[in-house]
This record gives C-alpha cells, structure tokens and sequence, in this order.
C-alpha cells in the first residue's frame, strides 16, 4: 500500500522553505491523497495534485500559495478527485471553461462599438458627405442613448422598441430609417460572430407586429414651393443681394438643380463656350451622369464669378471648400424675413402656406413647365429624374439636351419676368 502523508497545518505550511539547489521541490502535505506543496528555489509556493487520469499520470496546479490557503487547496483536490471518480478530466474542462469565457468576451461587443466597427464598411456606399452624416447622425442621436452600451448579443427586440416607438408616428421616414440603420448593424454582428439570430431589429415577423405600417401612418411631406406668381418678385428680389451663396441659389433656379449638384459644380464639369454643364455620376442620386444646358443667364452668372486661387469649385465658402448646405437656405430665410418685416406676406407655397424653401423650386420649375405645356420627360429630365422603365430607357438613349435648351431658356425668361401672360395663384386650402 502506498504511504500516507502525515497532514501538515497551516502553520506547518507557512513554515515549509526551499532546502537549496536549482530545482523546484515538492512536498506531500496530506489530507488529501496526492495534494502538493511545489516550491521554487525564489521561495514561491504553489499547490500540485498528483493524480492518475484515464491511465496517465497528471499534475493539476490549483492555485499559488497565499493566495490560495490550505482549506482550500484541500477542498479544490477533493473536487477535482471527485471529477475524475465521475470520468470527467478537470484539466480538459477548465481548458473548455477558459475557451468559452474567451469567446464569450470576444463576442461581448456593445453596440456602440459595433456601429464603429461597421461604420467604414457602411460609409463606402454612400456618394456624398450628407449622407455619411445623415447615417451616423441618426444613430448617435436616437439609437446611442438607449443602445450604446449593451452587448450586442443581449440587444432584445424590446430594446430596439424603446429607441423607435417614441418617434415612430411622429418622425415616421426618419424611424423607418433609423430601424434599417439598426438592423444593418446587428446584422454585421451576428455575422461577425458576436452574436447569433434572429435580428431584434427585423420588420417582417418581429417589429411589423408591434408597430403600425409606415404606409399606413406617414403624412408626405412636400418641399414648401415658391408660388409662379411670387417667382419674378423673388427673382429680382434675389439678384438685388450680394454673396456667393446668392449666386449659388441663383444658379440653383437657372439650372433646376439639386443644392448639393451647384454647391460642388467644379469649372472642369462647365464649357461656358458651348452653355454646358456635365455632372459627373459620382455626384448624381441616380448616380449617372447628368448634362444640364446652361441659358444665356445662367451662363453670364458664371462668367462674373470671382474664381478662387488654388480651388476648382464654382462656388466657394469665404473660409474655402464648399458652401454648406444652410448656407442656402439662409438666403432663403432672410428674404423671407425681410419681407415679414415689410409688413408683407412673403414667399409661400400656396398649398401649406409655408415659407418656400431651396430644394422646392424645383417643384416650382416643374409646375411652371407643366402649365406651359412642355414636354413631361423632358422637364423631368431636366431635374434628373428616371423617366420610363428600364427597358424604355435602354431604347430611348437621348436626353433632349437641346430641346431642354429652349425650355431653360424661357423659364430664365419667366423668372426675369420677361414672360407674358398672368399666372393665377392656387390658394391654400383651409
């Protein structure tokens, strides 16, 4: 029979030293059979339990000594004595254990630092700063503060109800795309690894049962227009002020443009000799290239501009770069302003009775050229948009440029008010 270890005390224990040499040496303390003192020539003590483990011989470390006293290294070789009398390897199973607090800990990712890891990769499709902006905006302010903090993988679907349900019948389109927002980062997650399905942020089967169809509860919200009756008094009223962003919104109505299109108009798009502007497809939303005729005024416009030193653009901030967008939108307001102060009702969209804004000339463009008889697609040509299906359009190859010529030209006419005839406003609606 093997020997029995005499059972050491604590006391006896704290007293145990190195006898000297190079090597570590251990000593049986008892009360359990096969536990250990190990001590290292430094004189630092740990706990060994000698065992054999499905016919092999095994030391299984249980801790450093302080730390770990003699209660309870004693108590830790019974368990693991226990463990093997039930077939189960302790030391395969805290390797298992440790395995899986690793992965649990690399899949613990909140969703903030999710939204940042998948940010890069979401940016890359968007074509223009607002909309990188537009995408971080909405998710910083409306889904951080409840979010942010939380691991993905513990993200429930009465979470993501916390961040929507308080603006989903007021701010309906921008909920509905805040909730798209949300569900492309936990998509990226779960196929990351940090967590697994279904997405809490899913409509269909899931978020559709808790809150009302956007179709069913959005009110669409039109762009406030510049009345046709208003247009020539606004015009002249425009070219009385000073200012590049003045110029820009002048340019603005000449061409039917898009703001962001005329804020970042480069001389290289522009051939003044022949009254053309070609913006690229990069700067396009239907992301194909877009030829605008450019009228006489519009072409005299650019010819005045002062040019920057060093910079391509056409328009340009005082400070450099491009005009912002409010820039705009200010000269908007302070002619609106100005005319309030007047004593005078100012430039309202005859339907809302709301001031008229940048991006709704071009609803007044459209309806001028509807009144005026104009070709239908051609006007819409005019403002970029699709015309047709597909299958119209891969037949249909030209873009009108020089019947759309005529037209520009008489609205550069209507706006200086040089067009005859009276244009009965449309009256709000109470």
């Amino acid at each position: 029979m093997p020997k029995i270890a005499d059972e050491l005390s604590a006391l006896e224990i704290k007293k145990l030293k190195h006898p000297g040499g190079r090597w570590n040496v251990v000593i049986n303390v008892g009360g359990v059979t096969g536990l250990q003192m190990q001590i290292t020539p430094a004189g630092a003590k740990s706990w060994l339990l000698r065992v054999t483990v499905g016919g092999k011989r095994r030391k299984i470390g249980l801790g450093s000594y302080p730390t770990v006293p003699l209660a309870a290294a004693r108590e830790r070789a019974r368990e693991a004595l226990d463990m093997i009398e039930r077939g189960v390897d302790p030391v395969e199973q805290r390797r298992a254990a440790r395995a899986a607090l690793a992965a649990q800990q690399a899949r613990s990712l909140t969703f903030a630092e999710a939204m940042e890891k998948f940010a890069p990769k979401k940016m890359a499709e968007f074509r223009s700063e607002k909309q990188r902006r537009l995408w971080r905006n909405s998710l910083e302010l409306h889904a951080l503060p409840v979010l942010g903090n939380i691991p993905v993988d513990q993200i429930t679907r009465a979470d993501v109800l916390r961040v929507l349900e308080p603006i989903w019948t007021d701010k309906t389109e921008t909920a509905t795309k805040l909730r798209g927002r949300i569900e492309g980062v936990m998509t990226w997650a779960e196929v990351a690894g940090h967590c697994e399905g279904p997405n809490p942020a899913r409509w269909q089967a899931n978020l559709d049962q808790f809150l009302p169809q956007p179709s069913k509860i959005r009110t669409e919200q039109h762009y406030p227009a510049l009345a046709l009756a208003d247009a020539p008094r606004w015009w002249e009223d425009l070219r009385a002020r000073e200012g590049m962003a003045t110029r820009a919104l002048e340019f603005v109505a000449l061409t039917a443009a898009r703001s962001g299109e005329v804020r970042g108009a480069t001389w290289s798009e522009i051939d003044l000799d022949a009254g053309l502007w070609t913006v690229p497809s990069g700067r396009m939303k239907m992301n194909r290239p877009h030829r605008v005729p450019l009228s006489a005024e519009a072409v005299a416009l650019l010819r005045d501009l002062p040019r920057m030193e060093d910079s391509d653009l056409v328009f340009w901030a005082a400070r450099g770069g491009m005009l912002s967008d409010m820039s705009l939108s200010a000269t908007m307001k302070r002619m609106q302003a100005a005319e309030e102060k007047a004593g005078r009702a100012g430039y309202l969209d005859t339907l809302s009775g709301r001031p008229a804004t940048v991006h709704g000339l071009r609803s007044t463009f459209r309806q001028w050229s509807a009144e005026r008889g104009f070709d239908r697609d051609m006007a819409e040509m005019q403002l970029a948009h699709a015309v047709g299906s597909d299958v119209e359009r891969a037949y249909q190859r030209s873009d009108m440029l020089e019947r759309r010529r005529a037209m520009m030209a008489s609205w550069a006419g209507f706006l200086a008010g040089e067009e005859a005839g009276e244009v009965v406003p449309l009256r709000a609606s109470k």
